[in-house]
C-alpha cells in the first residue's frame, strides 16, 4: 500500500535512532512515502541540530543512549520554538507504563516499531495535519541545551553527594543538559557569568566546609546575577546543598539571605536532586524564551517603524524632489528675467554714459565747427571780391587781389585744422565704442587710455591735471570694456569729485589747476599665488570716499550724486567687468587725501604677444 504526500512540499522528518539497521529501514520507509529524512544517533545530537534547522516532525526511539525519547520530548516542550513540533515515539514492544511515561513527557504519539508501516505513516500524516503551519524556521540560534555548573570538592563516598556525583551527572545529561564540575570557584572567571553565550543556567553549590566558603560564594553569585539583571539579561539559578549542622533553621535562613533559589540537604537522593535542578532550569529557560520572544517583538516593531519611516522619507524625498524641480524652474525663469533686466540696466548705464559723452563731444565738435563756418563765409566773400578784380589793371588792384587770396588761404588752413580735430574725435569715438569689445584681445594700453582721456577732455578741461606713469608693458590681453568702461567710469567719477569739492560747474576756464588725477600701470608679482598681475591705479586729489560708502560703492543703483545726476550703475558694471577677468577692484583713501582705485587682472606674457581673439 502506497500513500502519496498530501502536498507538493516534502515534510522534513528528524529521525533519532541509535541502531543503524533500524534507522536504515525506517528511513527507506519514510522516503518511499515522500518524506525528507535526517537521522541522528542520540537525543543530545538531536538537540544540537535544532540550532540550524527546525524539522516538521521528530520520530525518536524511546531507548536511546543517554537521553531517552521521553526526556527528548520533555526538552522540546520546554522551548517556545520547538514545543509545537509533533513527536512520535517508537519502541520495540508493549512495555507496562512505558506509553504513559512517554506521553506524560510530552510526546504526541506512541507506536511500536512492529506496527504496519501504513499505520505509522497514517499517524505521521495525522500529526502533520494537526500541527500544520505551527513550526517556522527562525534565523540564528533557537534551541540550546541547558548549562549546569556543579561546585563541589567532595568526590568520596562519605556523603550522598560525594558518592552519587556520577549518578547525578548521568541524570542531568539524560535530560540533555551540559554539566561542568568545578572544585575551586577561585578558578571560575566572573566574565563567564556575564556572557549570555557561556553563563550557566543553574549553579549547584556544595556548602560543605572545605577549601572555600560556599555561603560567601553564593553571595558573590547573587551579586553577579544582579549585574546581569541590570544589563537586561535573565539571571542564573542557584541551588545549594546543605551539610549537616546543629542549628539547621538558623543556617538555612543565613543561606537564603545570600540569594539562593533552593536549598536541599546533602542526603537527598540523586533523582530528587536532579528533579529540583530540572525545575530551576525549566524556569530559567522559559524566562530566556520569553525574553527572546520579547526582543524579537521589539525588533519587529523597530523594523516596522523603520520601514514606515523609510517609506515616509521616500515620499518626502519625492515631494522635495518635485518641489526642488519646481523651484529650479522658477529660479531658471527668474534668472532669465534677471539677465534680461541686467542687460537692460547695462544698456541704460551705457546710454547714461553716452549722454555724458555726447555733451563733451558736442562741445569739442562745436568749437572747430563754429570757426570753420565763420572762415567759410570769410573765404566766400574773399573769392567774390577776387572774382571782381579778375581784370585788374593797376598795381594796387593786383596787390589787393593777392592780399585777399592770402587771407583765404590762411582761413582754409584754419578750417583744415578744425576738420582734423573733428576727424580725430570721431576716430577716438569709434575706438571707444567698437562692437567687438566683448572679445578678449590684445590691447595697446597707452593708446586706449589716451583715447579715454581724449573723450573726457571736456570734463577735465583746464582745471584738472592728468599725470601719466605707464610702467607696465604696453600690450595687455583683455576685453576692450576693461579700459573703455571701467577706466573711463573711474576717471569720470574722480573728475566729478574734484570739481564738486571745488564748487566748479564749468571746467573750461583759464584759472589755475584745482585738482590732479594720477594714472599708473605696473606689474605685480604675487608670491603666494605664484602669478603676475597687471595693475592699474587711479588716484585723485578729491575729498576721498567715506568708509560707510566704501562698503556699498559697488552696489547697483548706489550713488552719492544728486538725483538725476547719476544712475548708480557705473561702478557696479565696472566691478562685473573686472570679475569677468578673474581680477579684483578695490577702493581706498590715500594718506594725503583723495580716493585710490586699484584694478588688478591676471597677466600672461604669451597671451599678450600672440594677439589672437578668443573667449577666456
Amino acid at each position: 500500500m502506497t500513500i502519496q504526500p498530501d502536498d507538493d512540499r516534502a515534510a522534513n522528518v528528524l529521525l533519532v535512532e541509535d541502531s543503524d539497521t533500524q534507522a536504515l529501514r525506517i528511513r527507506r520507509m519514510l522516503q518511499g512515502h515522500g518524506f525528507t529524512v535526517e537521522r541522528v544517533a542520540s537525543g543530545e545530537a538531536a538537540l544540537d541540530t535544532l540550532d540550524t534547522r527546525i524539522p516538521d516532525l521528530v520520530i525518536a526511539d524511546y531507548h536511546l543512549p543517554g537521553m531517552n525519547g521521553g526526556q527528548l520530548a520533555r526538552q522540546l516542550r520546554m522551548n517556545a520554538v520547538t514545543r509545537t513540533i509533533p513527536v512520535l515515539i517508537l519502541t520495540e514492544g508493549i512495555e507496562p507504563g512505558l506509553e504513559r511515561e512517554g506521553l506524560e513527557s510530552g510526546a504526541d504519539a506512541y507506536v511500536p516499531k512492529s506496527s504496519d508501516s501504513a499505520l505509522i505513516v497514517f499517524r505521521i500524516r495525522a500529526l502533520l495535519r494537526e500541527y500544520a503551519g505551527n513550526v517556522q524556521a527562525r534565523p540564528g540560534r533557537v534551541f540550546r541545551r541547558a548549562r549546569i555548573l556543579v561546585v563541589t570538592q567532595r568526590h568520596d563516598a562519605a556523603t550522598t553527594i560525594g558518592a552519587e556525583v556520577p549518578a547525578l551527572i548521568d541524570l542531568l545529561q539524560r535530560d540533555g543538559h551540559i554539566v561542568t564540575i568545578c572544585d575551586d570557584p577561585a578558578h571560575f572567571d566572573r566574565r563567564t557569568l556575564l556572557d549570555p553565550e557561556r553563563a550557566p543556567d543553574c549553579v549547584v553549590v556544595d556548602l560543605m566546609p572545605g577549601k572555600f566558603d560556599g555561603v560567601e560564594f553564593c553571595r558573590r553569585l547573587d551579586e553577579l546575577r544582579q549585574e546581569v539583571l541590570m544589563r537586561g539579561g535573565v539571571p542564573l539559578r542557584i541551588l545549594a546543598i546543605s551539610p549537616p549542622c546543629p542549628d539547621e533553621r538558623e543556617f538555612s535562613a543565613r543561606v537564603f539571605e545570600t540569594g539562593v533559589d533552593d536549598l536541599v540537604p546533602d542526603d537527598v537522593a540523586p533523582s530528587v536532586l536532579a528533579l529540583r535542578i530540572r525545575v530551576l532550569v525549566r524556569r530559567k529557560l522559559l524566562q530566556d524564551d520569553v525574553r527572546r520572544i520579547e526582543v524579537e517583538r521589539q525588533n519587529r516593531e523597530i523594523a516596522i517603524k523603520s520601514a514606515r519611516a523609510e517609506a515616509a522619507a521616500i515620499a518626502s524625498k519625492a515631494s522635495l524632489a518635485e518641489a526642488l524641480e519646481q523651484a529650479n524652474r522658477e529660479l531658471a525663469d527668474a534668472n532669465r528675467k534677471l539677465i534680461e533686466t541686467q542687460g537692460k540696466l547695462v544698456q541704460t548705464a551705457k546710454m547714461a554714459s553716452l549722454g555724458e559723452l555726447v555733451a563733451g563731444i558736442a562741445h569739442e565738435i562745436n568749437n572747430p565747427l563754429a570757426f570753420i563756418l565763420a572762415h567759410k563765409d570769410t573765404v566766400a566773400r574773399g573769392l567774390d571780391r577776387v572774382m571782381g578784380l579778375e581784370n585788374a589793371s593797376t598795381d594796387a588792384e593786383r596787390e589787393g587781389r593777392a592780399a585777399i587770396l592770402r587771407k583765404c588761404r590762411d582761413r582754409v588752413a584754419s578750417m583744415n585744422l578744425g576738420l582734423r580735430r573733428i576727424q580725430n574725435l570721431v576716430l577716438n569715438l569709434r575706438k571707444f565704442s567698437r562692437l567687438d569689445e566683448g572679445l578678449f584681445q590684445v590691447i595697446d594700453v597707452p593708446e586706449a587710455l589716451e583715447t579715454v582721456l581724449a573723450l573726457l577732455t571736456q570734463k577735465l578741461g583746464n582745471g584738472i591735471v592728468v599725470h601719466r606713469d605707464y610702467a607696465a608693458p604696453e600690450r595687455l590681453y583683455c576685453q576692450a570694456a576693461l579700459l573703455n568702461q571701467v577706466i573711463m567710469n573711474i576717471i569720470s567719477n574722480a573728475a566729478d569729485a574734484i570739481l564738486e569739492a571745488a564748487g566748479r560747474d564749468n571746467p573750461l576756464t583759464d584759472t589755475p589747476a584745482q585738482g590732479r588725477i594720477d594714472i599708473r600701470t605696473e606689474l605685480r608679482h604675487d608670491a603666494e599665488r605664484g602669478a603676475v598681475d597687471y595693475v592699474f591705479t587711479i588716484s585723485d586729489t578729491g575729498p576721498g570716499v567715506a568708509p560707510e560708502v566704501q562698503e556699498r560703492i559697488f552696489e547697483p543703483f548706489f550713488t552719492t550724486k544728486p538725483v538725476g545726476a547719476g544712475t548708480g550703475l557705473g561702478l557696479a558694471i565696472a566691478y562685473g567687468v573686472v570679475q569677468a577677468h578673474h581680477g579684483t577692484l578695490m577702493v581706498a583713501n590715500r594718506p594725503e587725501g583723495g580716493a585710490l582705485f586699484t584694478i588688478s587682472v591676471p597677466w600672461h606674457a604669451q597671451d599678450s604677444e600672440d594677439g589672437q581673439e578668443r573667449q577666456p
